[in-house]
């Protein structure tokens, strides 16, 4: 029987996410994403879609190191206004029933009681469709926000994330024993405070001796995403993810990433088909493949190259702005994205130039999109599956809602006709839907700190 296709949307609470320039078109409506109905709607198209749900991203800081600054970034809208994500959910899972919300938060500027209330507040409001997509931050600009100089050294923040992860277990398994809630009406009893401990850490980060403010909720800790794939950030995901977003840079570079992971989680001794694996994709679908080229070369007259090579000089922690067009770009060791660094350097066999890489921007992002009929998208996604041994796709909007609508409309049906992807939801929480069980099992360290 062949591997059954998940899949994610991707978005972000702003204007313009991925595919920079692409709010100019016409028909797009990514403006209106101040208003709920805005995603409300498109909830309830991903949920048409029997997708397993939509992965919201988020930065802390503007992206302000192509030319020195922000005014790029601020001219093309790239992430910049962008607002909170998390208090979209609410209503997005009051307008549905089965779609998951994958949210990101960066621990880097939190504090783990807090947050633990938060998303176990998410995880009552959702009936256990709420993920968090664990990051740790890759800007000196959010870190000059939150009061710091600059970005804490990356392997740092991700030995301070292994701690945050910890005390953020300890509160959502070890403080509320199963059964400590009763309702009891009759002796007046809402829960019993002989099943409820206080979370007593100290540690070289964090220090807590409190109660979890939150009753248990359905999944108690939330499905675990991360993006992480530098060596280090390999290391976190075998350890805490359960899925793992990958660069589409190449086939061989995401089989190997993905097999790394899994083979760092095996021998964690967890069972490495529990981590699932997710590559993103833009998707310009027609009925034709004809139409389809017809579409994209629409959209090309939209697309924002400055918009991208802003985006990714931040995301890497490179001034593409100062590299003369056709100069190569080497590998730089930054306290951004390591990873994203690596894809175009020395896991490249592509000696990349900002020229270069303005060729691969077709629609102002850092990957070309898949483009053609539902059978050739559906042909594509396929073979990635079989020769990457990943699990699913992101896929991100280009113009929206159109090419999420389009997605819907040509490309499940496709998906559904080869066997590859399901006709219905099953019931359950989003981990109960993606791994068949409610809660986490040993040995993830998350279960180590439940109270039998």
């Amino acid at each position: 029987m062949p591997k059954q296709i998940r899949l994610n949307a991707f978005d972000m609470n702003c204007v313009s996410h991925i595919q920079h320039g692409m709010w100019v078109h016409p028909r797009d409506r990514s403006a209106e994403y101040t208003e709920l109905d805005h995603w409300v709607d498109l909830a309830k198209t991903l949920e048409r879609g029997l997708f397993d749900g939509l992965f919201l991203a988020d930065i802390i800081g503007v992206y302000d190191v192509f030319g020195g600054g922000p005014d790029a970034s601020i001219r093309g809208g790239i992430q910049i206004p962008v607002n909170d994500p998390t208090l979209l959910v609410p209503a997005m899972a009051h307008a549905t029933k089965h779609l998951g919300f994958g949210v990101t938060a960066n621990l880097t500027y939190e504090q783990p009681y807090t947050f633990a209330r938060r998303f176990s507040t998410l995880d009552h409001l959702t009936r256990g469709r709420i993920g968090w997509n664990i990051v740790t931050g890759y800007l000196d600009s959010g870190a000059r926000g939150m009061g710091g100089e600059r970005l804490i050294e990356h392997d740092n923040r991700y030995d301070i994330a292994d701690e945050f992860m910890e005390v953020c277990y300890k509160l959502w398994e070890g403080s509320w024993e199963d059964g400590a809630v009763l309702r009891d009406k009759s002796r007046r009893i809402y829960a019993d405070p002989a099943r409820i401990h206080a979370v007593r850490h100290e540690g070289a980060h964090y220090r807590v001796d409190a109660i979890h403010m939150s009753e248990p909720s359905p999944q108690r800790t939330p499905v675990l995403y991360q993006a992480g794939a530098s060596t280090r950030g390999r290391q976190f995901a075998s350890t805490h993810a359960e899925c793992v977003f990958l660069n589409n840079s190449s086939m061989a570079n995401t089989r190997e990433l993905m097999a790394d992971i899994r083979t760092g989680a095996a021998a964690l001794g967890r069972d490495s088909a529990g981590v699932l694996g997710f590559v993103q994709f833009a998707v310009v679908v027609g009925a034709t493949d004809a139409e389809a080229r017809d579409k994209l070369e629409e959209y090309r007259q939209y697309a924002s190259s400055e918009g991208a090579l802003a985006h990714m000089s931040a995301v890497m922690g490179i001034d593409l702005a100062a590299y003369a067009p056709d100069q190569p770009i080497g590998f730089v060791k930054t306290d951004g994205n390591n990873s994203q660094v690596e894809a175009i350097t020395t896991k490249s066999d592509t000696v990349f130039t900002v020229n270069k890489l303005v060729e691969r921007m077709v629609i102002g992002s850092r990957n070309p999109p898949l483009v053609g009929s539902p059978q050739t998208i559906v042909d594509a996604m396929v073979d990635w599956i079989e020769h990457t041994d990943i699990d699913g796709f992101n896929i991100s909007r280009s113009v929206a809602p159109e090419s999420m609508v389009d997605f819907v409309d040509l490309v499940i049906p496709e998906l559904q006709s080869r066997g590859v992807y399901k006709t219905e939801y099953t019931e359950g929480t989003l981990r109960e839907k993606l791994f068949g069980a409610p809660r986490l099992a040993r040995p993830h360290p998350a279960a180590g700190w439940r109270r039998t």
